[in-house]
């Protein structure tokens, strides 16, 4: 089965209003910036975006908030500050008006919500954030003498994701860092639409170094190599 799309803006342009759209990397690290900016020229609005960080440092990611398509975040890093920024980003500007509702999670918490979507489970129990605001509105129970937090699965509508490689039954390859959140994003989501620098015939790829299984992916549509302009102070 061929799943590459001619371009990004035919990739997402069928994603409605109101979904939750689970976006891949690590500030620049296997972000995928292509698919972000075909969003905002999409246009769907009220959107929740469950990605590492919002703030500075993710320029497409603010664009998406400017104007006004982000009604709620779920990320494990919402403010960045330096001392030319300090607090003024449009995103935490947005949130201290009540115009975007965020909730934040312990890094490991984060992607672990969404391996285990990715294997089935409704949840989990873990020991991180007991006696801190993380606890709050969660089930808490004791094993073999210590406490733990019920974190429920999440599950996203899309993924975006960014990979090396990929071919047209959408295994694909990640490089060193680039894979960070990937391939469990890729895997806790309905629909995963993945951009690659190439995309490549089946048979192409080492299958040992074949990071995303085919059958996580729905979407691949090729974008080239990126070049960075670094954007954080």
């Amino acid at each position: 089965m061929d799943k590459v799309f001619a371009s990004v803006d035919e990739a997402v342009k069928d994603i409605p209003d109101g979904a939750s759209i689970a976006i891949g990397g690590f500030f620049t690290a296997g972000t995928p910036v292509q698919l972000i900016q075909a969003l905002a020229r999409h246009g769907a609005k009220d959107l929740t975006i469950i990605c590492q960080q919002m703030g500075p440092g993710n320029e497409d990611m603010t664009k998406l908030v400017e104007q006004g398509q982000v009604k709620k975040a779920i990320c494990n890093y919402p403010f960045y500050r330096s001392a030319s920024r300090g607090a003024n980003s449009p995103f935490e500007k947005a949130v201290r008006a009540g115009k975007i509702e965020v909730e934040v999670f312990p890094m490991g918490t984060f992607i672990e919500k969404m391996r285990a979507a990715g294997a089935g489970l409704a949840g989990f129990y873990t020991p991180t954030g007991v006696g801190t605001v993380v606890e709050r509105g969660k089930e808490k129970r004791e094993f073999n003498g210590r406490s733990y937090l019920l974190e429920i699965a999440l599950k996203p509508d899309y993924a975006f994701i960014y990979a090396w490689r990929g071919d047209r039954m959408g295994n694909c390859t990640c490089r060193k860092t680039a894979q960070n959140y990937n391939p469990e994003m890729a895997k806790a989501a309905k629909i995963t639409i993945a951009s690659v620098e190439k995309v490549v015939e089946p048979g192409e790829l080492d299958p040992d170094k074949v990071h995303i299984p085919g059958v996580y992916v729905q979407r691949v549509v090729e974008v080239g190599r990126r070049t960075y302009k670094p954007g954080i102070d």
